[in-house]
């Protein structure tokens, strides 16, 4: 016999009972791996650009805000993605948060025109208020006192 790695999640598997369990579905493991760096991918650049739209697109929606996208879960078809959102110089957070979703046909449109030649479908983005800095903050301002 020979001895044989399989490589899953950036994991090395190597043992021949492993093997012969895996022999028939070797193919899938490997394009599940890389279906994985794909979906990091997409999100990767969908985060970069809607970024980019919030810094110089969105002026009327979010007015003096500096909104940060901080992660972008992309679905495993890429038809949906969550994009979680930290706001910062708005009061009133809940607010803006509602004003994108009202405008999520226009931001959608501007990324795809942005990543069209990338993705072949552009997807559904839902808004998330991302509340880990504020909690960061909170947090910092306690352990201050």
């Amino acid at each position: 016999m020979q001895f044989t790695h399989i490589w899953v999640n950036t994991i090395c598997i190597s043992s021949f009972k492993i093997l012969q369990a895996f022999k028939s579905s070797r193919i899938i493991l490997i394009f599940a791996c890389m279906d994985n760096i794909r979906l990091n991918k997409v999100s990767r650049l969908i985060q970069k650009e809607l970024a980019d739209i919030f810094l110089t697109e969105a002026k009327k929606i979010a007015g003096n805000a500096l909104i940060t996208v901080t992660a972008v879960k992309v679905s495993k078809d890429l038809s949906y993605a969550k994009v979680y959102l930290s706001i910062f110089g708005v009061k009133d957070k809940k607010e803006l948060i509602s004003a994108l979703k009202e405008n999520t046909k226009e931001i959608r449109h501007n990324l795809g025109t942005r990543i069209k030649n990338q993705i072949r479908v552009i997807p559904e983005l839902e808004f998330i208020h991302d509340d880990s800095l504020d909690y960061i903050d909170h947090i910092d301002e306690l352990l201050k006192h």
